[in-house]
């Protein structure tokens, strides 16, 4: 037993608690409590990534000092738990998370240490976990948080492999599959795999092909799962939308608008309208200026600082919601509006009643060029003024998977505000921007970006950015999309395209919360790459993962009277 000391109540660590499911398996936790004996409200997190972990060693200890037991559990199959683990990327019905979340929530009510009352915490997978919890209804469950996690998997990966970040994810889930089985073949703790993944692996790995012939000891007994996702892109395996009219407690939904799993506001958006009645107020959502990592809500995680108003720790938004469900303080929540979000450029932040956001005036911004819109340096516009028959009616590239539009992210694949500008000069990048800006303009909400292009490939697929252009030249990206062609009409239901016919795309990008100010610009690029945050698409219509052919395709985007490619953007009127 470890005595550590907070600023308020000291704390006890009571490792490797064993929780023996209802089939037999033993899950290990370890508790934190305050030292005092008394029984406190439970807050719990079920993790794929080691309890051990700093970060959730030190949110777990901050917790406790504040007058909570805390409980952090390996998953199944993982780190001190026993059994066989079964990844997020497979239908959520063939893991046991919905049972074993259950027997956990019920066994932690009766630990000496809890007053019987639940709540969960948990970024990212461990809020996937969560979400299946929610779904089994656990009696002791009083209140809820889930962070970093969308509703559907689709929203994240488009149906495209996101090499970049499967790959290094696997290959360090991998380390603790290995070290289970007593493999000596590779890494065997997850910061070794890392490391390693940084300095050797990935230079060579996310441009292997095909894909599917990368060695499966890479990947240790986890190969055959991923062999498994590869040939499921287009599966949706969450659909926690299924679970939202379960969630019979109050939640509180946390992300950043440079998180890829920002679809978890289409959770906070179904609890709110498809929820149980009396719930629906009660459901909450913050969204702040920040990127995935929950240990990185900070003021600065790119090239613009947002001010000391953006810093935010996770264990404190925790507490802070659990201090008003659980210890009914009166600390500002009852209060406020549900919606808590950072408006980019405006840096500070701002309550609304929904979202999306009731008096959103979904707008087109139209692109228009004189057929030279390819780098920085080209001729295309964004107005809101559709194209006129007299304008150039498209613009063209050569999109060559050799030679891929790289993306600009994290050294870990995490999205993040990065200066665009290594791009600029790329010719298989069209560029339209608005003019630089008279008055203010708020864009926050979904947006979408509807265009009609052809190739002369069988396959291919069509990338989108959205930047800020400060005024002094600086293009910081908002949000981004991309579609591969073969999915346009639904992702149920892929078909190769017939080469040079014009077809109309429905591209949807991230949602974005930001205020431009006179003088600033907005920028679209089109392009037919983002890698290695998606797999290059071949071009060929074979499979990614055994196809080792790559072809260059000729493009061409659309906008004419006929063809009006346009962005859809959410202005919020000031």
């Amino acid at each position: 037993m470890v005595v550590t000391h907070g600023d308020n109540k000291p704390v006890l660590v009571e490792p490797d608690m064993e929780c023996t499911t209802r089939d037999g398996v033993v899950l290990r936790a370890d508790v934190y409590h305050p030292s005092d004996g008394g029984q406190y409200p439970v807050l719990l997190c079920r993790t794929p990534y080691n309890k051990l972990t700093p970060r959730y060693v030190s949110d777990a200890r901050a917790m406790a000092t504040r007058g909570y037991t805390v409980v952090v559990q390996d998953h199944r199959g993982r780190y001190a738990s026993d059994g066989e683990f079964k990844w997020m990327f497979r239908d959520h019905t063939e893991t046991h998370d919905v049972d074993d979340g259950y027997d956990t929530v019920e066994w932690a009510a009766q630990l000496p240490w809890s007053d019987g009352r639940v709540g969960t915490w948990g970024h990212s997978n461990a809020s996937w976990a969560i979400w299946l919890l929610f779904s089994s209804q656990p009696p002791s469950l009083a209140a809820g948080l889930a962070s970093g996690m969308c509703q559907d998997l689709l929203d994240l990966n488009f149906g495209i492999f996101e090499t970049g970040r499967r790959l290094q994810w696997t290959y360090m889930m991998a380390a603790d599959a290995r070290r289970r089985t007593g493999g000596t073949d590779g890494p065997t703790t997850p910061e070794e795999a890392n490391r390693r993944w940084d300095q050797v692996e990935r230079g060579k790995y996310v441009w292997w092909m095909p894909l599917g012939d990368i060695p499966g000891a890479v990947f240790s007994t986890l190969n055959d799962q991923l062999q498994a996702y590869h040939r499921a892109q287009n599966l949706e395996f969450m659909r926690f939308g299924e679970f939202h009219s379960k969630v019979n407690v109050p939640t509180l939904q946390i992300t950043g608008w440079w998180d890829r799993l920002i679809g978890t506001v289409d959770n906070f958006h179904g609890l709110t309208t498809s929820g149980p009645e009396d719930l629906q107020d009660q459901h909450r959502l913050i969204i702040g200026p920040w990127g995935h990592d929950p240990t990185d809500f900070s003021r600065k995680i790119g090239p613009v600082d947002y001010g000391p108003d953006a810093d935010r720790s996770y264990h404190s938004m925790i507490t802070r919601w659990y201090d008003h469900q659980f210890k009914g303080l009166d600390n500002g929540i009852e209060s406020e509006d549900p919606v808590q979000l950072f408006v980019l450029g405006e840096n500070r932040w701002r309550g609304e009643k929904e979202w999306p956001l009731a008096r959103t005036q979904y707008t087109e911004f139209y692109l228009h060029s004189n057929e030279g819109a390819n780098t920085v340096n080209g001729d295309g516009v964004l107005t809101e003024s559709a194209p006129a028959a007299a304008e150039a009616a498209s613009d063209e590239y050569d999109y060559d998977p050799r030679d891929p539009v790289m993306s600009l992210m994290r050294a870990d694949a995490q999205a993040a505000p990065v200066d665009q500008s290594p791009h600029d000069h790329r010719q298989d990048i069209l560029f339209y921007e608005t003019p630089a800006l008279q008055e203010e303009l708020e864009l926050t909400g979904p947006v979408r970006l509807r265009i009609w292009a052809s190739t002369d490939a069988p396959d291919t697929d069509w990338a989108a950015r959205l930047a800020i252009v400060f005024e002094d030249g600086l293009a910081m990206n908002l949000t981004y999309g991309i579609m591969r062609a073969q999915y346009r009409g639904g992702y149920e239901n892929p078909k190769l395209l017939e080469p040079g016919e014009a077809y109309e795309y429905d591209i949807k990008l991230n949602p974005i919360g930001v205020l431009l100010k006179p003088g600033q610009k907005l920028r679209l690029y089109v392009t037919s790459s983002d890698f290695p945050n998606f797999d290059r698409n071949h071009n060929t219509g074979e499979p990614y993962w055994e196809d080792s052919d790559l072809r260059v395709a000729h493009q061409t985007v659309f906008h004419s009277p006929d063809r009006p490619s346009h962005l859809l953007l959410p202005v919020i009127p000031r």
